[in-house]
């Protein structure tokens, strides 16, 4: 049977600065966080049929800035 979760891997210090980011914002943990990031981009109507538009890419951008990725 599979399982339902799997295990994603990132650097420590992004970790941390992720856990600084969600103290007291409601969020209960890091992952907890990332699932809704996640969710919020895929949200966006992204299709991985097609080409992403310069607003779509620096949406993507500016977000992944935000959580510590550039």
């Amino acid at each position: 049977m599979p399982k339902d979760k799997v295990t994603l891997k990132i650097p420590r210090p992004l970790y941390n600065r992720l856990s600084s980011i969600i103290d007291g914002s409601g969020f209960s943990s890091v992952n907890e966080f990332i699932v809704y990031v996640l969710r919020d981009l895929i949200s966006l109507g992204i299709d991985d049929k097609k080409d992403l538009t310069k607003e779509e890419t620096e949406t993507i951008k500016k977000r992944l800035k935000n959580l510590g990725y550039f």
